[in-house]
């Protein structure tokens, strides 16, 4: 949670968190303190406990000595120390994290430190803080789970006990919250990938690497056949590139000493002749694009040129960071770059928002707002290029949404650390923000790399270069669609979008032959000839989240007919198998999608 967004707010949540070390330090003495920022949803706390474990069953102990400190109203106070100080403070309170923290924090040039007193409890902090604990909400505060942590979030630290706690203004706000986080979690995509046989990590592939299972690959396949599809109609052209690159391409791109952190250690191969070769796999696939671009001469009439590619990409996330598909160490990305001259980039950009808001409409994806993501001021040192070059794309990017008259808010710090760029934003079940997709204005890789086209007249110019991805990788907007739906995917997009289940085996050869027709006619369709009962087979089909179930008895076979049953509709409907057929295949076609009642064919 960053403090701007909600000062009162952030204050309470970290002035909680001090209450909870307070409370730890009072029940477990021996603990040690680590770091205890506020988060979206609340606070946590990192401690050492030694030998001690804490768990869930010592929340209640807890919470209880929480609120009688904040019945006792106690003042925050700052105390401001030099370096030596604020080291023997430290020391003599026996915490060694805070005592390495003060250490690195001087390496950095920190030379006077912030310490908070409430009570006999003090704490290494910057604040803010509430005027006391009195202000502090007694009821709306709650602990919440216990997790490991590395120190500093590095893997060769020790590992702490993290406590994590909700905590809101009001008992409402959290008992609202604690309602939707039930329904989030009945959504959760990791649930419902298990669930619906979406996808499966195994140790001995690695952390972070999905498999992709039969009913997910269908996913990936429809998304990706329907990006190439409308990315063919805006004028784009397809490329493949490798995996792997050398050492050199990523230096040229800066995304070695931008980018290293985040990506996997490098393959080396020494070759005859003392030859050695460092190759990398790539984290984004810009830099292979750049090098098709540069492969021949361009003209000012090839531009703009549109390159796409539903790349492979790794990037070695932190073991704690992985979270389901959301994050993950391998990734497809639905990548395109852009190049094209200056004076283009403001009608392209408009191309490309109305491409976005198609892909929306599509997946019916609705709540929503553009987020203009500028550079750091304070922390210039992480993003690449000089001033200047960043100045003329955050003012064009800025006059370009400001003339689109598209409603937009400022970020700053969320750059790329090539560009700024725009994020789309959406809210997930929890309220809580995803970017789902960028478009990026980019100046300096066209400089690294050296490209340039001829103008109209015969003169060398350097064009301008966007990176735009409206469908994020695969594995992100595959989370994100499993849990906007809940798993209840329209008919165009469904792992299996009919099963037919046969009133008696009399049936069976009817149905058999209409499974044959639908499949030939590329629908997937099964059909349930197990020895479960009629309602058995309804019920699991149902779970499944199956769209159509087509129900066929001794009536439907005399008749060529089919009774069919919609997911989430009570109404049922009998339609000739022919009407049936072509409705369904033109649904399907025209990726038609209701995804509340999805009933749109009948």
């Amino acid at each position: 949670m960053k403090e701007q967004s909600n000062p009162r707010l952030y204050a309470i949540r970290h002035s909680l968190a001090h209450v909870l070390a307070q409370a730890v330090k009072v029940e477990f003495p021996q603990a040690k303190l680590g770091f205890g920022p506020p988060t979206d949803t609340g606070f946590y706390y990192d401690f050492d406990f030694g030998e001690h474990g804490v768990t869930a069953k010592d929340f209640k102990k807890l919470e209880r000595t929480m609120r009688r400190i904040i019945a006792q109203r106690q003042e925050f106070k700052r105390v401001d120390l030099d370096f030596a100080a604020a080291l023997r403070r430290v020391k003599d309170r026996d915490e060694p994290y805070k005592e390495l923290n003060i250490k690195q924090l001087s390496e950095r040039g920190v030379q006077n430190f912030s310490f908070y007193q409430n009570g006999d409890f003090e704490d290494l902090c910057e604040g803010p803080h509430v005027a006391h604990t009195g202000e502090l909400p007694s009821k709306a505060f709650k602990l919440d789970r216990v997790a490991g942590a590395y120190w500093l979030g590095d893997e060769s630290q020790p590992m702490l006990t993290r406590i994590y706690a909700l905590a809101f203004v009001g008992e409402e706000e959290l008992t609202d919250f604690l309602k939707r986080r039930e329904v989030a979690e009945k959504f959760d995509h990791r649930k419902l990938g298990k669930e619906l046989g979406i996808y499966h990590f195994d140790n001995l592939v690695g952390k972070g690497l999905p498999l992709w299972l039969p009913n997910g690959f269908v996913l990936r396949d429809e998304i990706e056949k329907y990006a190439k599809e409308i990315e063919f109609k805006a004028g784009y052209q397809r490329v493949h590139t490798p995996v792997l690159a050398k050492k050199e391409l990523y230096l040229t791109s800066q995304h070695l000493p931008a980018y290293e952190d985040s990506m996997f250690p490098p393959i080396v191969c020494e070759h005859e002749g003392d030859e050695v070769e460092h190759l990398y796999l790539r984290p984004m696939n810009c830099p292979h694009h750049h090098l098709i671009y540069r492969s021949t001469k361009r003209s000012y009439r090839e531009l703009p040129l549109r390159l796409a590619e539903y790349g492979h990409n790794f990037r070695y996330e932190q073991s704690g960071e992985l979270s389901g598909l959301i994050r993950v160490r391998g990734m497809c990305l639905n990548d395109a770059h852009i190049y094209l001259p200056l004076e283009q980039v403001g009608e392209e950009m408009k191309r490309i928002l109305a491409l976005y808001r198609e892909v929306y409409e599509t997946f019916k994806l609705e709540d929503y707002y553009l987020r203009l993501s500028l550079r750091s001021r304070e922390d210039s040192d992480k993003y690449q290029g000089d001033a200047s070059m960043w100045e003329k794309a955050e003012a064009l990017l800025s006059s370009i949404l400001e003339d689109s008259g598209l409603d937009f808010v400022r970020a700053e710090g969320e750059a790329a650390f090539y560009g700024p760029k725009i994020d789309i934003q959406f809210k997930n079940l929890m309220g809580r923000e995803e970017t789902v997709s960028t478009i990026q204005l980019d100046f300096l890789s066209p400089q690294n790399f050296d490209l340039t086209y001829i103008d109209a007249h015969g003169q060398e110019q350097r064009p301008v270069l966007i990176h735009r991805a409206p469908l994020s990788t695969l594995e992100r907007f595959i989370s994100f669609l499993l849990e906007y739906y809940g798993g209840a995917f329209p008919t165009w997009l469904a792992p299996i979008q009919t099963v037919i289940i046969p009133v008696q085996d009399s049936c069976l050869d009817y149905c058999r032959a209409l499974v044959t027709r639908l499949q030939s006619a590329m629908v997937r369709a099964e059909l349930d000839d197990s020895t479960n009962s009629f309602g058995k087979k309804i019920r699991n089909h149902t779970v499944r989240k199956i769209p159509i179930i087509l129900i066929v008895g001794a009536n439907e076979v005399k008749e060529r007919q089919v009774t069919v049953r919609r997911y989430g509709v009570k109404e049922q409907k009998l339609l000739s198998q022919d009407s049936f057929v072509d409705q369904v295949l033109a649904e399907i076609k025209e990726r038609r999608n209701d995804r509340q009642a999805l009933s749109s064919i009948v």
